[in-house]
């Protein structure tokens, strides 16, 4: 069965943590960034449910029992695209599509992503961003400095 992605859960969870690392998980700043770890748990405010499948699911328990989907850009974005189990899904999808609740993800020229943004809202048509590691509250994503990006749409949540 599938049920709607609460968007506005995931945004409020964002804006809560923006500036503040929630303790029940580990912050990862110094060990990679937290940026796909901030990601996640907005992202799970909005889903409810994690995804328990050994490697290609989404899931965490510690700092030691977590999915790699939890805090790698590409694994998030793998499982997100590729996910037909339980979990949050979506789509990579154009500009126009993008709604809050919605994902930006960063990358160089090598095809390297290398950053993970969740979108809080938007002003003239930009998106406003809210992320970890440099941590950012509807900080427009125009204001970064990338050769790439790729956008990603929750389509909703498998239960």
């Amino acid at each position: 069965m599938i049920k709607e992605y609460d968007r506005k859960s995931a945004v409020n969870y964002a804006k809560k943590w923006a500036f503040d690392r929630n303790p029940n998980y580990y912050n990862f700043d110094k060990i990679g960034g937290d940026c796909t770890n901030f990601a996640s748990q907005c992202l799970f405010n909005g889903s409810f449910i994690m995804n328990y499948t050994n490697t290609f699911g989404w899931y965490y328990n510690s700092i030691n029992d977590r999915s790699p989907s939890w805090t790698d850009v590409d694994y998030f974005y793998n499982f997100i695209t590729k996910n037909t189990s339980i979990g949050p899904f979506g789509i990579e999808t154009s500009f126009d599509k993008l709604e809050i609740g919605d994902f930006i993800q960063l990358g160089n020229n090598e095809n390297n992503f290398y950053h993970n943004l969740i979108i809080t809202g938007f002003n003239n048509g930009i998106p406003l961003v809210s992320a970890h590691t440099n941590d950012a509250f509807d900080r427009p994503v125009t204001t970064y400095s990338f050769d790439k990006y790729r956008f990603l749409h929750i389509l909703g949540v498998r239960y």
